[in-house]
């Protein structure tokens, strides 16, 4: 608990002197609440004097007295709303930004351990919760133990005894506020652990929609989404029922309180220890008491919850980056600065206690191109992986340009890289926008980021298909891309990496969803541009990568074969073997 609020406590003294502010109309909005009773009690003790005469002009000044509290105490209210929600909505947006950039920064690894869902609950919900908990928590914590302690002091003046006896009811109120605060928080803890499967299960159902609905799943994944909703209402009805016992055993002490107080009090006023007047204001201040006691019930389940949810969330920001920049070096300062060196020596890697790959070891030299080929599962995208640091490689066994992966910045590595996965991700917006996607932080002219973007999207043979769109390369193809084809999303990816002009281009079988023909145009558009800069190029069709400099053949994380196509050829081995079965195929498609 301690450790939480210490990673709390930075967001709230960044505005330290607006919630000093704050709380300062909150002890103005206080004190106006508290004097109002007191001027009661003189005004309804002078009435009660016979001897005192009170004249119409002393009535009208008592009651402009009052309004005139009751407009100061509602402007001051206002700003202290206004400034302390104000600022709890400041941190809410801080802690969201410092939320995101920390998942932003978590290493590929973590959110393949971590569902999405889950995530989103915790920037969402969680999040709110957090909020809830720094702002209106904080504010009516203050403010109703401030009068009480104050409502308390002036009830003393009034009557010790009286206040003693009354007070008593209000012990058995801070027993019942330890107990269920426990339990208050026990199940808020729950709450939000549901709501996050039940935020899993429908981000899974949508961003699936299409696989469900091929498979008429539709039913199975409505009963499953019931029966987590169902797991949730069930925490929130016990949550309910703590609460509803609660709040009434609250009242009830308060009630018992009341009536102590019109019994004995009562008495006093008859036999002359207290004033009408002062009974008046002693039931007043009482009342006020109640709200203090009922409002701590209410404030008690917010900061539980808020806390419940701040520790789910600490558990994301305590997670730290595997993958981070390990040196102060800047030997290459610019990814421009690349020239595109690749090597690999003696490379193992494991993956959750898996090896992966096992003495990889070749290089490459600027300008060349390696191609990958083996079966699937033999390492071949791990191997990829590895170079932008996607998953971070031993020490000493990935270079570029001599220099140990590790200690080239991050920002400069990637920078340099242009990276096309198996699986291309597209964003829900324009096709011009998910081409720029890379470059769209430079400062470069709409008109000559356009003449990019359709340049790129000539060489992957996807300018006439852009044109043909509704909106030609301003047409939104939805989230993932879903508009656009298997092919068409790969080309994009291609076309986004090229966009970025780097020093070293990766593709991983970006183009197995490309038809033969429409592949062949590609390549030859890429030999130009693939002269300029490294290529890596992972593919399961021959004729994708028989032209490069460098072809390793991998099995079972090993390099069972090396050497150019020709030579690969000449050894009869396994990539000879693959080549022959491929030229097969292409014979008895043309049957």
């Amino acid at each position: 608990m301690f450790y939480a609020l210490s990673r709390l406590s930075p967001y709230i003294l960044l505005y330290r002197s607006r919630l000093t502010l704050g709380l300062g109309c909150l002890v103005v909005t206080t004190a106006i609440s508290l004097i109002s009773p007191w001027i009661l009690k003189f005004v309804i003790d002078d009435l009660a004097d016979v001897g005192t005469i009170v004249t119409t002009g002393d009535l009208m000044f008592y009651a402009l007295l009052l309004v005139g509290i009751a407009l100061v105490g509602g402007c001051s209210r206002f700003f202290q709303r206004r400034i302390i929600i104000g600022v709890s909505r400041d941190i809410e947006y801080n802690l969201r930004n410092d939320f995101f950039s920390h998942l932003q920064h978590l290493h590929k690894g973590y959110f393949q351990v971590h569902r999405t869902g889950d995530l989103m609950s915790r920037a969402t919900n969680d999040l709110s919760a957090v909020r809830m908990m720094v702002g209106p928590a904080i504010m009516y914590s203050a403010s109703t133990g401030l009068i009480f302690i104050v409502a308390t002091l002036l009830m003393l003046s009034i009557d010790v005894r009286l206040t003693l006896i009354t007070m008593m009811p209000l012990l058995l109120v801070s027993l019942s506020v330890r107990y269920f605060g426990v339990a208050i928080y026990k199940r808020s803890e729950q709450i939000q652990s549901k709501l996050a499967s039940m935020s899993v299960v429908v981000q899974e159902a949508l961003a699936g929609i299409r696989v469900v609905r091929a498979y008429r799943r539709e039913d199975f994944e409505l009963k499953r989404f019931e029966n987590v909703n169902r797991e949730y209402v069930a925490c929130n009805r016990q949550l309910i029922r703590l609460q509803g016992y609660f709040v009434p055993s609250l009242s009830f002490f308060l009630g018992l309180s009341a009536l102590l107080v019109l019994w004995l009090g009562s008495q006093q006023v008859i036999l002359g220890h207290i004033t009408v007047g002062e009974f008046v204001a002693f039931n007043a201040y009482l009342v006020m008491l109640s709200w203090p006691m009922i409002a701590f019930g209410w404030v008690t389940n917010m900061l539980q919850r808020g806390m419940a949810s701040w520790q789910r969330m600490l558990e994301v920001l305590d997670s730290e980056p595997l993958v981070t920049n390990l040196s102060k070096r800047r030997d290459l300062g610019q990814p421009k600065d690349v020239r595109g060196g690749i090597e690999f020596r003696n490379l193992t890697f494991s993956y959750n206690g898996e090896c992966v790959l096992d003495g990889i070891s070749a290089s490459i030299e600027p300008g060349q191109t390696l191609a990958l080929v083996g079966a699937t599962g033999s390492g071949k995208s791990t191997l990829l992986s590895l170079l932008p640091r996607l998953h971070e490689p031993p020490p000493g066994t990935v270079f570029v340009d001599g220099v140990d992966v590790r200690d080239i910045p991050l920002d400069v590595l990637r920078g340099a890289i242009g990276y096309v996965p198996q699986e291309p991700f597209l964003f829900s917006d324009t096709l011009s926008d998910n081409v720029a996607f890379g470059v769209t932080h430079q400062r470069t002219g709409e008109a000559s980021k356009n003449d990019q973007v359709q340049r790129a999207a000539a060489i992957v043979q996807l300018d006439k298909e852009f044109s043909e769109f509704p909106q030609g390369y301003d047409t939104f193809i939805g989230e993932r891309g879903i508009r656009l084809s298997g092919g068409q999303k790969q080309r994009t990816a291609l076309a986004r990496a090229l966009m970025v002009d780097p020093r070293i281009l990766i593709l991983d079988d970006a183009l197995s969803a490309v038809d033969t023909h429409t592949e062949e145009a590609i390549l030859v558009s890429l030999r130009g541009i693939l002269k300029e800069r490294t290529a890596i190029i992972v593919a399961h069709r021959i004729s994708t990568v028989r032209d490069a400099d460098l072809i390793l053949v991998l099995d079972q994380g090993k390099i069972v074969e090396r050497g150019t196509h020709e030579d690969l050829l000449a050894c009869n081995g396994r990539y000879a073997n693959m080549y022959r079965k491929q030229l097969l195929e292409v014979e008895l498609q043309g049957l």
